[in-house]
């Protein structure tokens, strides 16, 4: 049977090295996307890719260094565009309810400009710029309503942006506030757009309404920002937008719009175009089975990985395309229902899908999955965690990001530590708990490849901890689990398997809440016997 290859990877390989469920993107596919649409587009067309279509750092560092900018609506991915190496004259940062944090960290990084949706928001961004100028494009609220797109934008009341018809009034406020330079308009009509004509459409409006704007209140249009929304077919039916009916239209509209106004830039803001494509999600098959009459797969993985599978804007469930990818070149015999592994009977990625013979253990995909995918989930649920997200490029299949462990979901939850009365129960979640506060520790320490930690696991024949990462190691207890060491109390034996330095970290962290009972107490009766 023939199967799945990533580049020349086989994809059962990528599956035994990082597990499933996982995610793995092809960095060919991604590259291929953005350089042929690049290609085409009018000079004064400038591409910026949206993270929140798929924020992973490596994702986002193959746009940046194809030529990309970032638009950012959030402070981690205004951190993770600059990570990837978006320099902040290449960085927008967009969306509402911006906190003050997010704001200042704007003014601080110096990025091309601002997103302004409101004006609160202007004001409270002046307040925080203080004596820093701040470059701001104003969104626009459009009187006008997109064509074409499946989640339309504009023409309505919206939380997004100013009216059309208040942004006289905004660009006369602003040019009182101390520090904010206007720049230009943001509108932003729609997402998943497949006709071209829509796009060529809804970008036309725009920019009239750009002109309108300037010629209305005397608005300085360093920059317009046509917003995007090329589609992507997920479905039956559905067409890919095709760049040879798109690009004439668009190009014959922006030229003509650079032609009266030759020094504005013109930003076309993409997110899911870019990297949908290139990914697949994966997950293997853990049980086949018939319940009157449906055949079930039932894999690792399912909507809490790809919750945009359930079906986007749509009442009827439609399938992304899915296939089977150990089987790739044999003939369907059955439609298979493919279930994950949560306890809702909404967990469904895939609907009556016509594949090959399903059997355990075999990988399926669901394909055109690089955009909204985990990010988009509820990741959380039943504490499955993160998946692991793979990046193939150059031939080599490298782990962009690991499937969340358990400690990762429980070293961020704090227990409240019971009287001495607490039954064996509470004594075993502690001890549970400590050993995965080790493993968290060890993890950041020795950042390697580790066997599963366990208490019988032994520090130095084993893991091979030398004096250095012993100081490092207590040195992040101390910080996670809020215990304090005395190394004149340290004995070899606490250090002969991760059981024994539980039992040393419990120790530490009862005399620490005693010291902190007695001291509170004494401080009390004082207090009493003063007053």
């Amino acid at each position: 049977m023939t199967e799945l290859h990533m580049q020349s990877i086989p994809i059962s390989t990528i599956a035994d090295v990082f597990g499933t469920p996982l995610y793995v993107y092809d960095a060919d596919v991604i590259a291929a996307t953005y350089t042929s649409l690049r290609r085409v587009l009018h000079p004064a067309i400038e591409l910026y890719y949206s993270l929140k279509a798929n924020p992973n750092i490596s994702v986002t560092a193959e746009l940046i260094d194809a030529g990309a900018g970032a638009e950012v609506s959030s402070l981690v991915e205004l951190q993770t565009a600059a990570a990837a190496g978006a320099g902040p004259e290449q960085t927008i940062f967009l969306g509402p309810g911006k906190s003050d944090d997010e704001l200042l960290a704007c003014v601080e990084a110096g990025i091309r400009a601002v997103v302004v949706e409101s004006r609160g928001e202007l004001r409270r961004l002046a307040g925080l710029a203080g004596a820093e100028s701040v470059d701001v494009l104003l969104r626009v609220n459009p009187a006008f309503t997109s064509t074409g797109s499946g989640l339309s934008m504009g023409g309505k009341p919206r939380q997004f942006g100013i009216d059309e018809e208040d942004i006289p009034a905004v660009v006369a406020e602003a040019t009182g506030l101390p520090g904010i330079q206007v720049r230009g308009l943001h509108a932003y009509m729609g997402t998943r757009i497949l006709k071209a004509a829509d796009v060529v459409r809804n970008t036309a409006e725009i920019l009239a309404m750009a002109a309108r704007l300037r010629q209305d209140c005397g608005i300085e249009l360093d920059t317009v920002d046509i917003g995007g929304g090329l589609g992507v077919a997920y479905f039956a039916k559905e067409q890919d937008i095709e760049l040879d009916e798109l690009v004439p239209g668009l190009n014959e509209v922006v030229a003509e719009f650079a032609t009266g106004h030759p020094d504005t830039r013109l930003i076309m803001e993409l997110g899911r175009y870019l990297v949908a494509r290139a990914g697949t999600y994966v997950v293997r098959v853990r049980d086949v089975k018939t319940s009157r009459g449906e055949r079930f797969a039932v894999a690792d993985g399912g909507t809490n990985h790809h919750m945009a599978a359930v079906g986007i804007g749509s009442f009827v469930k439609r399938n992304f395309p899915i296939r089977h990818l150990t089987a790739l070149d044999e003939p369907a015999v059955a439609p298979y229902t493919i279930t994950g592994p949560l306890c809702t009977p909404n967990d469904v990625i895939g609907k009556a899908v016509p594949l090959p013979e399903v059997r355990p253990g075999d990988l399926l995909g669901v394909e055109r999955s690089g955009a909204y995918g985990p990010s988009a989930s509820p990741v959380g649920f039943l504490s499955h965690g993160h998946p692991a997200e793979v990046l193939v490029r150059d031939g080599t299949a490298h782990l962009v990001r690991r499937g969340d462990i358990p400690s990762d979901l429980l070293d961020r939850q704090i227990l409240i530590t019971r009287t001495k009365e607490h039954d064996m129960t509470a004594d075993h979640t502690i001890a549970d708990h400590t050993i995965k506060a080790i493993a968290v520790a060890l993890d950041e320490v020795l950042q390697r490849e580790l066997p599963p930690i366990t208490e019988q696991t032994r520090l130095f024949d084993e893991l091979h901890l030398d004096s250095t990462s012993v100081l490092e190691l207590l040195m992040a207890l101390e910080e996670g689990l809020g215990i304090e060491v005395d190394p004149e109390a340290l004995r070899p034996e606490d250090f002969d398997t991760v059981g024994s330095l539980a039992e040393y970290v419990r120790a530490q962290a009862a005399d620490s809440t005693a010291g902190s009972t007695a001291g509170s107490t004494a401080g009390s009766t004082a207090g009493s016997t003063s007053a």
